[in-house]
């Protein structure tokens, strides 16, 4: 796959700050290639929607493209390719570069959760003649969005006897779907003069799945027991220990007369999950030993075990160097190690909204089609001078345009998985691409950004 943009535009605009879009510095060849791109993405997005399902799709394609799981002894051989399966919930692709473990790794690193509602344990209950699901919350999200779409349901439930049940229902066109219905114009007198924060609480996100009572007039949800016992073999009681999750069951679709943009659920941030995994395949023998690290959580501060808290990379980082030093390992070569990685933190952002641009500074904000942006906080949050310096060069020589994101000085915010990197000593930076409607059912990217923000994955790794 082709990785260069005409000349040096990139890089010269980026000296003096005056780039444009990048759809006018194209080729007819690049052109096709980020389309087809797209629809390479846009079909993974369709099946990965929620973090389990990421990590089952990116183990097939990993496995595809010759990455085996890692094994205490793995050889540590110079383009080795291993994959790390964190709990079903976050993966890790390697790929063995050159240089000593010691003198630190290159990660890129994202989250694969997105903003959904979750089942209760005990979710299912009759209510006026129908049956529905109590229902949580993942993530930030505005609740009046989630109503009157359609929803599917994904998922495992464990049970007690060791197995494992997978469900995916609403995502196949033969499916039923779910929905949370909102109450009709003609009914709403009282409900119009609220807020929209206040329109529906967070215990009113609950979606009908079913009508039929039974034949003796039996509440509806004993229908849907019984519904669940014969097609799945779970009781209630199994929803106890199960992980289901509603998420929008539209598919991906092009959005524009131009096809130029991307209408998805779940880019925030299963984008840029997809533009890592997509640029390590075709790593075959860098300089530093690669990891592209996808991890849960993010979205409700980065917690559990397969969050970026998590103590899971040192202790990657420890079996690493142990399967190459074996006995003569020592915690202070971790620790060595860490010091001197390099990270990019990768996470979407919003970007200029034409429905309400004064949201943003234009003269830091971030637009979609100029490139991948990096966010600069402010406030200390940055990362140092000297790390942005070497990756506006990484970017500049492989020709990837890039802008700045600052969100308004005191009136925005969001942050990814970077400090939590930063924590342990590496040098993090975070950056990714603007996106519309982040947190909503259905976000809006540009091909060209996806494209470039895959190019830019590419270039950190081969350096």
């Amino acid at each position: 796959m082709g990785l260069s943009i005409t000349g040096a535009v990139a890089a010269a605009c980026n000296d003096d700050m005056n780039c444009k879009s990048s759809w006018t510095t194209i080729t007819a060849d690049q052109k096709q290639e980020i389309f087809a791109y797209a629809e390479d993405y846009k079909a993974f997005m369709d099946k990965a929607r929620t973090e389990l399902s990421f990590v089952t799709e990116a183990i097939k394609i990993a496995e595809a493209n010759g990455f085996k799981p890692l094994k205490d002894d793995s050889p540590m051989t110079p383009g080795a390719k291993y994959y790390d399966n964190n709990r079903d919930r976050a993966i890790s692709l390697i790929v063995i570069g050159e240089d000593d473990f010691t003198t630190g790794f290159h990660v890129v690193g994202a989250h694969i959760d997105s903003p959904r509602l979750e089942l209760k344990n005990v979710p299912l209950y009759g209510k006026g003649e129908y049956a529905l699901f109590q229902t949580n919350y993942h993530g930030g999200m505005k609740r009046h969005q989630w109503t009157n779409i359609p929803l599917a349901i994904m998922g495992r439930v464990d049970k007690k006897d060791g197995t494992t049940v997978q469900i995916n229902i609403g995502m196949d066109e033969n499916d039923p779907i779910f929905m949370i219905p909102e109450v009709s114009p003609h009914t709403d007198r009282g409900y119009g003069n609220k807020t929209v924060a206040s329109h529906l609480t967070a215990e009113d996100m609950d979606p009908i799945v079913a009508h039929i009572p039974g034949p003796n007039g039996d509440d509806v949800s004993n229908q849907v027991e019984a519904f669940l016992k014969t097609t799945y073999g779970i009781s209630r009681g199994d929803l106890v220990s199960a992980e289901l999750a509603l998420v929008p069951a539209m598919k991906s679709r092009d959005m524009g007369f131009d096809r130029s943009m991307i209408a998805a659920y779940g880019q925030d941030d299963r984008l840029a999950g997809y533009a890592n995994v997509r640029a390590i395949l075709e790593i075959d023998r860098p300089n530093k030993t690669a990891i592209a690290h996808l991890v849960d959580n993010e979205e409700v501060g980065n917690v559990n075990n397969t969050g970026a808290k998590s103590q899971y990379f040192s202790n990657l980082i420890s079996r690493l160097i142990e399967a190459k030093m074996g006995d003569d390992m020592r915690e202070t070569y971790v620790r060595r190690a860490l010091s001197n990685s390099r990270m990019i933190s990768i996470d979407v952002n919003p970007g200029i909204n034409p429905m309400r641009p004064s949201a943003w500074e234009p003269l830091n904000a971030p637009r979609l089609g100029y490139g991948v942006n990096l966010k600069l906080y402010g406030r200390g949050f940055n990362a140092n001078s000297e790390y942005i310096a070497y990756i506006r060069k990484t970017l500049d020589d492989a020709d990837v345009p890039w802008q700045t994101a600052t969100y308004k000085v005191g009136t925005a915010g969001g942050g990814t998985i970077g400090g939590e990197f930063a924590r342990q000593d590496m040098n993090v930076i975070d950056f990714g691409v603007p996106v519309l409607s982040i947190h909503t059912p259905y976000a809006v990217s540009d091909k060209v950004d996806v494209w470039n923000l895959y190019r830019a994955c590419h270039a950190f790794f081969d350096r």
